[in-house]
């Protein structure tokens, strides 16, 4: 969407080609990226906390003075490096420290000034900041985007400063907000009690007050979802245009099977059942996201709905994120269909470790029709891999794919029912917004003798206190598993990757354990091997991204 001006941010006075490139890497290439690049917090520098009264626990941020600084190797550690500054206003002094960043010390010159940013914590009975956020004071007389107002404070591309990117977005903000045209009709703004645009990208930017900020983030955030739902809404008024499958939902052995289970269902599950039995029924295709708790019967659900596409002389296709889950699936799901009489359901299990010549003969009896259930992994959506009569599409654990993977493999059939399932808890209204073309089914009652999930919310500030649960849980020899959404540290949702925590992790707080870190970037037999090598209880705790 063109705002103001798909120009380079090259050609912006004060970037040029190389700051050019690292502001690339965080996304930002245009002026209308550079105007939409948000603060990720804001500072109120109208007024400081004087150090004589700061208090431990509190997150505050102070104007100060370097009075000492030093670098020094920590003596219980080998290879720890601590940066010590000591800093004061004209109430006290408190220390501030770093770790492993050796090279800080070079900046801290004494009589410096800076405003510091961070959680006070008492340490040997002495007050101290550990790892603030800082940034110096210029003796340059315009401070105005720094001192005197409340400031963002933006994730930094490399090697770009927080004073820079304020001037920077400033002088931007001046030459281009009077050609915005405001996208969003006067109507809905004066219905919603939103501000216009351009006030809305200056009061981000550059709040006057609090109250400005929060007006500002609620005309943006109104944007972001309106922009958001469009396109899904359309999805979904034309949904019923797509001629699907009608599919036998009351065969013989779909009732055999449901009879054949060493479990009663519990009602969540059979009123779900219903739910998907409906869509099945009707000549419409059915998307429809199966949402619950792990251990509360979603795969038995989608077995079912998979018996009923091919009792109806269709296929269904299973796919997983992982070859362990694969296998396990379909040595899970072959065992309970055998017990079905009379009838005897052809299934293949379909992943990128079977050696070629088995590989080639099952896509070719796939394509043939000669296997009804094809259980796999991310190998289905392989372009040699086609149907006969594909009904039936199941997805588990949906967040491992990405959107235009979860779309190929309907795409191999003629509008297949789709049943896609997750266990990641999202809250119904949340669901509803986020897969706005898709019908919701919730199973929100575990089986008897299953234990119940337990939720816990910890803030940032707090994650010490997650990993000593953690750490407690390990103490008694079982496991746990960290999961980070992404691989590399990430600008734009101001997070450290997996890779970098676990080189932490590993390193301090869970040093004694076996650590072992799994991403999408390795391959699929590394992703296997340390995945079995956990369910072998060789290892103790996992760093992961979303592949688990």
């Amino acid at each position: 969407m063109k705002l103001t001006s798909d120009k380079a941010i090259q050609y912006l006075k004060g970037v040029g080609p190389k700051r050019a490139k690292a502001f690339a890497k965080a996304g930002v290439n245009t002026i209308d990226d550079l105007l939409y690049f948000f603060p990720r917090r804001y500072e109120d520098r109208t007024k400081f906390s004087p150090i004589s009264r700061l208090a431990p626990g509190s997150i505050q941020t102070i104007k100060a003075t370097i009075l000492s600084s030093r670098s020094r190797h920590s003596l219980r550690r080998w290879g720890f490096n601590i940066t010590e500054a000591v800093v004061g206003d004209e109430s006290g002094e408190i220390s501030c420290v770093w770790f492993n960043q050796p090279y800080l010390e070079q900046y801290f010159k004494v009589g410096s000034s800076l405003i510091l940013y961070g959680k006070v914590e008492e340490y040997s009975g002495r007050l101290q900041l550990n790892s603030p956020e800082f940034e110096f004071i210029s003796d340059e007389a315009d401070e105005s985007l720094n001192i005197g107002r409340i400031v963002p404070i933006y994730s930094l591309p490399q090697a770009i400063t927080q004073r820079y990117l304020r001037r920077l977005i400033k002088n931007a903000l001046d030459e281009y907000l009077p050609r915005i045209h405001d996208f969003l009709p006067f109507d809905i703004r004066s219905r919603n009690n939103l501000l216009n645009l351009a006030k809305s990208l200056l009061n981000i930017h550059l709040p006057e007050s609090g109250e400005s900020q929060a007006l500002a983030h609620q005309r943006l955030s109104f944007e972001e979802f309106l922009l958001f739902q469009i396109p899904l809404a359309l999805r979904k008024s034309r949904k019923g245009e797509r001629k699907g499958i009608t599919h036998k939902i009351d065969g013989q052995f779909s009732q055999q099977f449901s009879r054949s289970l060493p479990f009663i269902l519990t009602k969540a599950q059979l009123k779900v059942i219903d739910e998907i039995k409906n869509d099945m029924a009707k000549p419409a295709a059915m998307q429809r996201l199966l949402q619950g708790d792990v251990g509360c019967g979603k795969t038995i659900v989608a077995t079912l709905a998979a018996v009923m596409a091919i009792e109806g002389g269709f296929q269904a296709a299973f796919m997983v994120p992982t070859e362990i889950l694969a296998r396990q699936h379909y040595e899970n799901i072959k065992g309970q269909l055998s017990k079905i009489k009379g009838k005897k359901f052809r299934i293949v299990l379909l992943t990128g470790t079977v050696n070629k010549k088995e590989k080639e003969k099952n896509i070719k009896y796939i394509k043939e029709g000669k296997f009804e259930l094809i259980i796999g992994t991310h190998a289905l959506l392989e372009s040699a891999v086609n149907f006969k009569n594909l009904g039936l599409v199941v997805i588990d654990e949906q967040h491992k794919f990405g959107v235009g993977q979860r779309a190929l493999l309907p795409g191999k059939g003629e509008n297949p029912d789709v049943l896609i399932m997750t266990a990641t808890p999202i809250p119904r209204t949340l669901a509803i917004t986020l897969y706005a073309d898709m019908d919701i089914s919730v199973i929100n009652e575990l089986p008897p003798g299953r234990i119940s999930v337990k939720t816990q919310v910890f803030t940032h500030e707090k994650k010490k206190e997650a990993y000593l649960i953690a750490r407690e849980h390990l103490l008694k020899g079982q496991q746990a598993y960290i999961i980070y959404p992404v691989i590399e540290p990430s600008y734009a949702l101001d997070i450290a990757g997996a890779k970098k925590r676990y080189e932490e992790l590993s390193k301090e707080e869970f040093r004694e354990f076996r650590v072992a870190l799994i991403h999408a970037r390795l391959k699929q037999k590394e992703q296997d091997d340390i995945m079995q090598r956990f369910k072998n209880k060789e290892l103790d705790l996992l760093v992961a991204t979303t592949v688990l």
